[in-house]
């Protein structure tokens, strides 16, 4: 016994550790936060001063309209303004020189080169330059003849320019997102979405590096920019490939397929690092392209097995990414050698298509939350480069004009973002499944069956959710909550089931609904539907609250009426009573005083006991057979004691004694049975007579029986009179849910 003590103080102590452990973490979170915070804007000062701080040409150059570098308007020296316009044909320093035979030298990326010759002939064109413009004094020479000494200078941090501050910005806070969610939990999840955002805040990096406004970019950019750019858009395909086989039904094959696809992006970067791997472009984005493919069609098996918001989610954004992905690739494929003009509207598409993955990983943590600027800028930032790659398609392979180009891209563009928002986005927002006029229906009913069986609150407020956002799964828990949340990447929404009477236990507080997979698992939860279900909850309190104050007054009403008949027609009937002036007079004011104090005691009195009922129903037709010389028969049978409202005790109490009556006044029988059953929560009545009454269809339905119907349809049942051999009448009432209306 002493070793099961000790083994249990071992366990709690465990357990406390580990909470304090936890807990310890999150309260060292955010100031782990605010440390890689502090480290990203380190890094991105670093990197903007490696940039501005070397001396350079401080001038701002364009293609012009052969192909050739021209001097931009706007140049800063003073020394270069006069040039403005003029085309550089050549820089020089120290006795050697640069011809510039077309405007390779401003394609800013290797990465977007598809010729392998091209890319190598790019990196010599820079790195030469860039050795000349590091010289003492470099020359500058102009299509027209004249040679200007180059004028050096540091830029500076607002030499930049914007796009290198906005770009940097973006990958900043795809490296805080990458955080926030390694620190979030360190999940196979959460740590290949950090692995994806920080290679495609890589990527951002350099393209923020090389849109710097200079002639000649640092070797070390031009050096690792295919290598490492390549290496990045590998990797994020292969951690995708694992992500969603993470979701995989049959998880041994997704994990042969996550690993094959890790191999694959390994060998590829490898080779290309060692300079051993010809057409690195092709290899690049086909391999992309192959491993989305694998990605997607993994999401596709997991749905069809079974069903998943998320899952749907991540599918159709995986599609739009693999569709602009492939469309960019194909529009570039047949461009061939892109000539110097159309080289500015590559770099502008392969820019936009990043800021578009960069906003679509910064929405994917947050699918589940309102984030509708985020989810626009997604899809615009989507569409701008589906039209840009169209652009360059009708203009390159069909030879359309500028204008005629435009056009057509723009229109195709805003076909397909109107498309693929009503696709996607929609499918994120909250759809009410109920209307007005049925919420207020199912809530009027919920409120009054918890208002009879408090007890049932959990069940009942399961229902009404479950009716109304219909998920796949929907269980009960035992989650303390005062308000509604959304769990799980919106997989999941809990919400409290409100105490609804001052026993709490009674009332199941401190129960929980879980919902899970809203619409059949056609979209996730949203931070809306939490709102929704909060005012769900809170309109059932207030129903429930609404429904007791009602029941009040009508107890206090029929209490104050109860009281007015006993103290004067009571009163009256009994004076009367005591100056009949026969004893057949005396003995029916007796019996009415008596049927008087049976109405007034049953509307003063909330509740009744079925079986107390019975017992005074039979003792009440008892005295009115014997003195018209009738026998009862009496047969009451009940699974449960059950209570009955004041509704439900005056309608049966009234149907009772009117059957009777039209018995004792019209049958002319010598015996009466009387069968009262209750299985469940339906309620069984006959009373059988073996009088003269025959062919009950042909009867004409007075205020007696007319009444009979009308009760017994306020108790939601069905009576009908039927003939029984050899003789008699036999009136069956059924009520099939006496107790779900108490």
């Amino acid at each position: 016994m002493a070793s099961v003590d000790a083994s249990s103080d071992t366990i709690d102590t465990r357990r406390a550790a580990v909470a304090d452990t936890r807990a310890a973490r999150w309260r060292n979170r955010p100031r782990l936060l605010a440390l890689a915070a502090l480290i990203g804007c380190v890094g991105v000062f670093l990197l903007a001063r490696w940039l501005a701080d070397p001396l350079q040409l401080n001038a701002h150059w364009q293609v012009g309209a052969g192909g050739r570098v021209e001097l931009a308007p706007g140049a800063s020296a003073n020394t270069l303004k006069p040039h403005a316009g003029k085309s550089l044909v050549a820089v020089s320093a120290a006795e050697e020189r640069l011809d510039l035979s077309d405007a390779l030298v401003l394609q800013r990326s290797p990465r977007w080169m598809i010729d392998d010759e091209l890319r190598e002939r790019h990196r010599q064109l820079h790195a030469k330059a860039g050795a000349l413009l590091a010289q003492p004094s470099p020359s500058l020479h102009f299509g027209d003849g004249t040679r200007v000494d180059a004028p050096l200078q540091r830029l500076g941090f607002d030499g930049l320019g914007g796009v290198f501050w906005l770009l940097s910005a973006i990958a900043f806070a795809l490296y805080l997102s990458a955080t926030v969610m390694v620190l979030a939990g360190a999940s196979a999840r959460n740590l290949l979405y950090a692995l994806i955002a920080l290679c495609q805040a890589g990527n951002l990096l350099f393209i923020a590096s090389a849109s710097t406004p200079r002639l000649a970019l640092p070797h070390l950019l031009i050096d690792w920019d295919m290598p490492l750019r390549m290496g990045f858009d590998l990797v994020s395909a292969a951690a995708a490939v694992q992500v969603c086989s993470l979701y995989a039904v049959r998880q041994r094959a997704a994990r042969f397929a996550a690993m094959g696809a890790w191999a694959g992006a390994a060998v590829i970067v490898a080779l290309q690092v060692a300079g051993q791997l010809s057409h690195a472009w092709w290899w690049t984005q086909l391999g992309v392209l192959a491993l989305c493919g694998v990605a997607l069609a993994i999401l596709s098996a997991a749905y069809r097995a079974q069903p998943h918001p998320l899952v749907m989610q991540l599918r159709r954004f995986g599609t739009v990414v693999v569709a602009t992905w492939a469309l960019l690739t194909f529009a570039l494929a047949f461009t061939g050698r892109i000539p110097a003009a159309p080289s500015q509207l590559v770099g502008v598409v392969s820019t936009i298509w990043y800021v578009f993955l960069a906003s679509l990983l910064l929405l994917v943590p947050f699918l589940a939350r309102s984030q509708q600027i985020l989810r626009e800028f997604s899809l615009l930032a989507a569409i701008s480069t589906v039209a840009a790659s169209l652009d360059l398609v009708f203009v390159d392979l069909f030879e359309l004009g500028q204008f005629a180009s435009l056009t057509l891209s723009l229109f195709i563009a805003l076909a397909a973002y109107a498309g693929a928002r009503q696709w996607i986005l929609n499918q994120l927002l909250t759809r009410n499944m109920l209307t007005t006029e049925r919420m207020f229906e199912q809530l009027y009913r919920s409120a009054r069956e918890v208002e009879a069986h408090p007890d049932r609150a959990p069940r009942l407020m399961m229902a009404l959710l479950h009716e109304c956002f219909e998920p796949l799964q929907a269980e009960l828990g035992r989650d303390v909550l005062t308000h509604a949340r959304v769990e799980d990447q919106g997989s999941s929404l809990v919400a409290p089931v409100p105490a609804l009477a001052s026993d709490a236990q009674a009332t199941g507080a401190g129960t929980s609904v879980r919902l899970r997979h809203a619409q059949r698992g056609r979209r996730p939860f949203s931070i809306d539907d939490a709102r929704l279900a909060d005012r769900i909850v809170e309109q059932l309190r207030r129903a429930v609250a609404f429904d007791r104050a009602v029941e009040q007054g009508r107890n206090e009403e029929r209490s104050r009426i109860a009281q007015d008949l006993h103290d004067d027609i009571g009163a009256r009937l009994l004076t009367l009573m005591y100056k009949a002036q026969s004893p057949e007079m005396e003995e029916y004011l007796r019996h009415t005083l008596k049927d008087l104090k049976t109405l007034t005691r049953g509307l003063a009195k909330g509740n009744h006991r079925l079986s107390h009922a019975a017992a005074e129903w039979k003792a009440d037709l008892a005295h009115r057979l014997t003195a018209a010389d009738i026998a009862l028969g009496w047969n009451f049978s009940v699974d449960r004691d059950v209570a009955l409202n004041v509704v439900q005790w005056s309608a049966l109490t009234r149907i009772l004694r009117e059957l009777v009556s039209n018995t004792i006044a019209h049958a002319g029988a010598g015996r009466v049975d009387i069968a009262l059953h209750l299985e469940g929560d339906g309620l069984v009545l006959s009373v059988t007579d073996d009088g003269i009454g025959r062919d009950p269809l042909r009867w004409s339905h007075g205020l007696g029986l007319g009444g009979v119907r009308k009760r017994v349809k306020q108790l939601g049942g069905e009576v009908e009179w039927l003939e029984v051999a050899p003789v008699g009448i036999a009136c069956r009432v059924r009520i099939p849910a006496l107790l779900s209306g108490a």
